[in-house]
């Protein structure tokens, strides 16, 4: 008994020593499924710098892709929502703040309320829908997001940016999130719905 509880510690020694050599052997990942995303805004106001979100597609799925943005206000009410275009190997750049540029979009310039917004929430799902009242949650998007931080001294800005970050996305918040998009898009008749720059655009 005493040998053959020597034989498998061996055994088990042996498999960890190629697993941990090879890389393959246990839970290694296989690729970023992420499809949610989240990020904030701060400091959006005429005198300080736009931040700017931009959502690359890996390509890895060869097909288009959508960035469906919900952009809610600091009191978690839905100001705007749309899906903006994203081919394999594409870049999409959104600005956050009001653009007089009619080729950049803008994802606080329609609020529904028509109410500034200056600080919120950005949540962003990789879809293969651009109807963002109907996401279809696909992996394949990554972004990043600068952020507006208010300087030392008054009326002075700095920028920072960051990855957007990964979150769960249950079936409820997707139920929330078509939901609230349809009915700001119904309700606002016009306003409601933000913009997206066209692609291969850039700021």
């Amino acid at each position: 008994m005493k040998k053959l509880g020597v034989l498998l510690f061996s055994t088990l020694a042996v498999v960890l020593m190629l697993g941990l050599v090879s890389g393959s052997a246990f839970a290694q990942p296989v690729g970023d499924a992420s499809v949610y995303f989240v990020t904030y805004f701060s400091n959006n106001v005429a005198a300080a710098p736009p931040a700017i979100v931009r959502v690359i597609n890996d390509g890895d799925t060869n097909t288009n892709l959508y960035a469906d943005y919900y952009v809610f206000d600091d009191s978690q009410e839905l100001q705007e929502c749309c899906g903006c275009l994203i081919s394999p190997d594409g870049v999409d750049s959104e600005s956050v703040q009001a653009n007089a540029n009619p080729l950049v979009g803008q994802l606080t310039s329609n609020t529904l309320t028509s109410i500034p917004v200056s600080r919120g929430v950005i949540k962003v799902i990789g879809s293969l829908s651009n109807d963002p009242t109907s996401a279809i949650p696909t992996a394949g998007l990554h972004g990043f997001a600068t952020h507006v931080q208010a300087g030392a001294a008054a009326g002075t800005y700095a920028v920072t940016e960051t990855q957007l970050s990964d979150a769960n996305l249950v079936a409820g918040e997707l139920s929330q999130l078509d939901a609230l998009c349809y009915y700001a898009i119904v309700l606002g008749s016009g306003r409601g719905v933000c913009s997206c720059t066209q692609e291969d655009s850039d700021f």
